[in-house]
């Protein structure tokens, strides 16, 4: 198998492997879960595209893309800490704000429950990595992997 293969590979098991845990686990993801796997997707595809078109570059732009992921995944882990607040409005929890009656209450809920972001969803009970921060470890990884492999193809 080739590298750029393996990336695209363990590229696209992040988005499925997080879908399957909210059926297999019944996890809840909040906006910050579901914006983390996207970049994957990109991985996955630029790196597929390197297997097939042997570009250096297109495994490049998978790892970087993988370290986009992480990023988002960094940032999520401080939104868990509550070092700083989520800019994303689904990220919070609901309010009942000032001087609202029952029916605008009602009216401002979403239609499907969301979970807020600064709740951390515990995989591994004992282990005290949240979802976000393995995300944050498997696209660090990822992305050094791409980078590595690129590297190798260029000395070829």
């Amino acid at each position: 198998m080739s590298g750029a293969l393996l990336v695209a590979l363990l590229a696209v098991a992040a988005p499925l492997f997080a879908h399957g845990s909210e059926t297999w686990f019944e996890l809840v993801p909040c906006e910050l879960c579901l914006w983390q796997r996207w970049p994957y997707w990109a991985a996955a595809a630029l790196a597929l595209a390197a297997h097939f078109v042997a570009r250096r570059r297109l495994l490049w732009a998978a790892g970087a893309a993988c370290l986009v992921s992480a990023a988002i995944a960094g940032f999520h882990v401080g939104v868990e800490f509550r070092w700083w607040p989520s800019p994303l409005p689904g990220c919070a929890a609901p309010t009942a704000g000032g001087a609202m009656t029952v029916e605008q209450m009602m009216a401002s809920l979403a239609a499907a429950p969301t979970k807020p972001c600064d709740e951390p969803v515990w995989l591994i009970p004992g282990v005290p990595l949240s979802m976000a921060a393995l995300n944050l470890i498997y696209g660090l990884s990822l992305a050094g992997l791409a980078l590595v492999i690129a590297e190798r193809s260029r000395r070829r």
